[in-house]
């Protein structure tokens, strides 16, 4: 199964709760902090929520 390396890149100061919290799900903690996800629809649809905040890569 892919990955997806996910890179918290902007501050969600400013933004509602919802997109702090979806932040927050994904298992981002700070920012420029990465995590890798397995690639679901679920994680895509979180990533397509707060993709103004985030980077993603396919990791191998």
């Amino acid at each position: 199964m892919a990955k997806l390396r996910i890179t918290w890149t902007k501050s969600a100061i400013g933004y509602s709760k919802d997109q702090k919290a979806t932040v927050r799900a994904l298992g981002l903690k700070r920012l420029n902090h990465q995590v890798e996800q397995d690639d679901s629809r679920d994680i895509r649809g979180m990533i397509h929520k707060v993709r103004h905040l985030v980077t993603v890569e396919e990791v191998q």
